[in-house]
């Protein structure tokens, strides 16, 4: 008798390496890219002024903070994959909200549709992150990272802009586009296969509490310094994005030039893999050290050439291109520390950065703006950014080498 062998292709997922998760990345960052420029200006003009903009987005970055901490307790009950789609129909719910209150003028339909759309992207983050470092070998992960966003810079690059002109069009247009790109990422995930990721067997249990893993995470300083850097580079992004089309509109420019200036900077990404065989070359802790202390000095900058409006939203986009340099590297430190046995909870925590930093920068804009004007939010961006570029001449020297082993 002769036993056919089931073929490799259907055996096992071909994708499920760095391009099957660049792929997917790429979908997501469609589904978000052309809201990124359109929810600031939006919520901008149905709520009329920046203070109260900044509490709205602090009330959602609460939110959005503790559904980050209690995704991983939500997948020892609900499967990963299950959860992630979940999230995807969350997003799409989202965009369905915010179109129905672009089109009826309904304020509160849009602070609604950036809730359920913030909390979907913050378990699709959690998600995401536990597969890479499921399937990703540790030496891969930044190769991972760069052809993650180089895949992502089309959707970077075009969507703002083409979001905040499509929604001088009509409204509810780039919502409809965004609903489109979720169902898109939700059949490449289900394409992919990646399952609820690998089983692995821990020494102990699981925690008791959504909140128990938090103690082992702050018991090692590298995971605390590199979550921290992902929280001021996500930090430098939140002003970026939503104070400039802010900023813009106050000087008596388009409301479409927040957008342009996003998808410009954005079209950086696309320089990604150049960075990655510069970062090769020499090592992690200096690729971000220029990014920390070159976009704390563009921000300063910007925050000191006030009376130029035009100066001070281009120091702000070259500011941008200090982050794109951060997006590829910052987040290394903290992936190359977790413990195989911690993936879901550190990825978990590691995407609190985002939350985190949705809660922090609009808390201080909130501040900065009760007693400054709003250039000033850029100042107090580019004193945190410079704070973590300090923090940074802590890192190891070789941070990011592969280990030679010698050979007896």
């Amino acid at each position: 008798m002769f036993q056919r062998r089931i073929p490799e292709h259907l055996r096992h997922a071909p994708t499920r390496g760095v391009r099957g998760f660049a792929v997917l990345a790429s979908m997501e960052a469609a589904a978000r890219g052309i809201l990124t420029s359109v929810f600031p200006i939006a919520m901008y003009r149905s709520l009329g002024d920046a203070q109260t903009v900044s509490e709205v987005y602090f009330a959602i970055g609460l939110l959005s903070m503790v559904a980050a901490l209690f995704t991983p307790w939500l997948t020892r009950f609900v499967p990963r994959r299950i959860l992630y789609t979940a999230a995807c129909l969350t997003m799409i719910a989202g965009n369905l909200c915010a179109a129905a209150g672009s089109a009826t003028e309904t304020a509160w339909l849009i602070p609604a549709g950036l809730t359920f759309t913030t909390l979907s992207v913050v378990v699709i983050t959690v998600c995401f992150n536990a597969y890479v470092m499921d399937y990703v070998a540790r030496s891969s992960l930044g190769q991972c990272e760069t052809l993650r966003l180089f895949y992502s810079g089309a959707a970077w690059s075009i969507g703002p802009f083409l979001g905040v002109w499509l929604m001088d069009v009509w409204a509810p247009a780039p919502f409809c586009i965004s609903i489109a790109a979720c169902l898109t990422l939700l059949a490449t995930f289900w394409v992919l296969r990646l399952g609820n990721g690998k089983i692995i067997t821990k020494a102990r249990g699981p925690a008791a509490n959504p909140l128990g893993y938090l103690p082992r995470f702050l018991a090692q300083p590298r995971l605390i310094v590199g979550w921290t850097f992902a929280v001021i580079r996500s930090s430098g992004w939140w002003i970026y994005v939503v104070y400039l089309p802010i900023y813009a509109v106050e000087q008596g420019f388009s409301d479409r030039l927040g957008g342009l200036a996003l998808s410009a900077s954005n079209s950086l990404l696309f320089a990604t893999p150049l960075i990655l065989r510069w970062m090769q070359a020499h090592t992690v802790r200096q690729t971000i050290l220029i990014g920390f202390f070159g976009s704390a000095a563009a921000f300063t900058a910007a925050a000191l050439a006030s009376d130029l409006p035009v100066a001070v939203i281009a120091l702000l986009m070259v500011g941008a291109a200090f982050l794109v340099l951060l997006d590829v590297s910052a987040g290394l430190p903290f992936l190359m520390a977790v413990r195989p046995s911690e993936r879901t909870e550190m990825s978990a925590v590691y995407s609190t950065f985002r939350d985190v930093s949705g809660v922090l920068s609009p808390a201080a804009a909130r501040v900065v703006l009760s007693v400054a004007p709003l250039v000033m939010v850029f100042a107090v961006g580019g004193l945190g950014l410079a704070a973590c570029g300090w923090l940074a001449l802590k890192l190891h020297p070789r941070l990011g080498r592969q280990r030679v082993v010698a050979q007896v």
